[in-house]
């Protein structure tokens, strides 16, 4: 039986939501009957490293999303794949405009957020006009098909919902070497956001609550880097909060997730936030902002977590001092997630679209 080629597009392999992804799915489909590829603008980024041997990387060494059109066109016409799978929004809006170029070649794109919240640039919308051409748009959240559908008028049957899977085995190796951070002091609590330093991830207004919090034993770390680095901690210094870390990027996030007393999702909207299920992952407890993207579909109320509007600070403070004095059963925060997102059963959903799209 011959293997359905399927080529992955992403624009590197560093560490974010999207590159976890369709590492995962790269690595576990069916060597009897897919033959994954990667096509990458630049070949770099940290999930390199965890990518299985067989999976042919293609790079074609362009920096610039809207100059890449060209070379990928030219790998798809060279190579005749079976699929084309996309997995970035930007690239996704862009090749739109040329499936129909290639009429033995099924299209898929893994949409990467609430579209109308993230893309601003009217260029890029003007790409979502020629969405309909995509066999299938794989959205991760109610949220995002619904956007999809009502802002996009793209056809409710081309659309599949699939959650992003969580990588139990990877994470537990990483849980198996993490020893409790040294900054994580006696005798207080320890909070944890992860993010890109950015806008959408609401850490401004994260800073905004501890600023109510000055007199508890509580402290914040938050672990990314980005662009709004230089503006979060002149605004800590500002509300003096000495109570909160700024880590940068971290090599093992799962050591601070593991020893955590809470998790805090700040975001101001999301796709289907990874780190919110990895933090369920190590067992812990998350509070998150109600924003889009998902976020109702993960936390199950008082199992795993609970919802809140970050942007009513008082409140919103003590929630986290409510839940500082609260147990929660980390087994069954694990299992909440395990049940519904391990690997296995969000990869037999991709492996079921990939073989539908085909036998068409």
């Amino acid at each position: 039986m011959k293997k359905i080629s399927v080529i992955f597009i992403l624009p590197d392999l560093e560490t974010g939501g999207a590159e976890r992804i369709v590492t995962t799915i790269a690595n576990h489909l069916s060597r009897d009957r897919f033959e994954p590829k990667i096509l990458l603008l630049r070949k770099k980024g940290g999930y390199l490293n965890f990518l299985k041997k067989d999976v042919e990387i293609i790079d074609i060494n362009t920096e610039r999303i809207r100059h890449s059109l060209k070379p990928i066109l030219g790998e798809i016409y060279r190579r005749k794949p079976d699929i084309v799978f996309s997995g970035f929004g930007e690239v996704n809006a862009y090749l739109a405009l040329f499936i129909k170029l290639f009429p033995r070649t099924k299209f898929i794109a893994r949409e990467t957020n609430v579209v109308t919240q993230h893309v601003t640039r009217k260029e890029i919308k003007f790409f979502y006009n020629f969405y309909n051409n995509y066999q299938r748009i794989i959205a991760q959240s109610d949220d995002m098909m619904k956007d999809l559908v009502d802002n996009f008028n793209i056809k409710k049957k081309k659309i599949v919902k699939i959650n992003n899977p969580v990588d139990f085995d990877f994470i537990d190796d990483k849980l198996s070497v993490s020893l409790k951070p040294e900054c994580f002091k006696y005798n207080y609590k320890n909070v944890v956001a992860i993010g890109n330093l950015s806008a959408r991830k609401g850490f401004d207004n994260l800073l905004k609550v501890f600023s109510r919090l000055k007199n508890e034993h509580i402290l914040l770390h938050i672990l990314g880097d980005g662009k709004d680095k230089e503006v979060l901690l002149q605004m800590k210094e500002f509300l003096g909060l000495k109570n909160v870390i700024f880590h940068g990027r971290q090599e093992n996030p799962y050591q601070f997730l593991k020893y955590a007393d809470l998790f805090i999702l700040s975001s101001r909207y999301e796709g289907f936030p990874n780190v919110l299920l990895e933090a369920g992952a190590c067992g812990t407890y998350s509070l998150a902002n109600n924003c889009p993207g998902g976020i109702n579909e993960i936390i199950q109320h008082n199992v795993n977590g609970e919802i809140s509007n970050i942007e009513n600070y008082e409140n919103f403070a003590q929630q986290i001092i409510r839940v500082m004095q609260s147990n929660y059963n980390r087994d069954a925060i694990r299992n909440s997630i395990k049940s519904r997102f391990s690997k296995n059963i969000i990869l037999d959903k991709y492996e079921k679209v990939l073989l539908d799209l085909v036998k068409r």
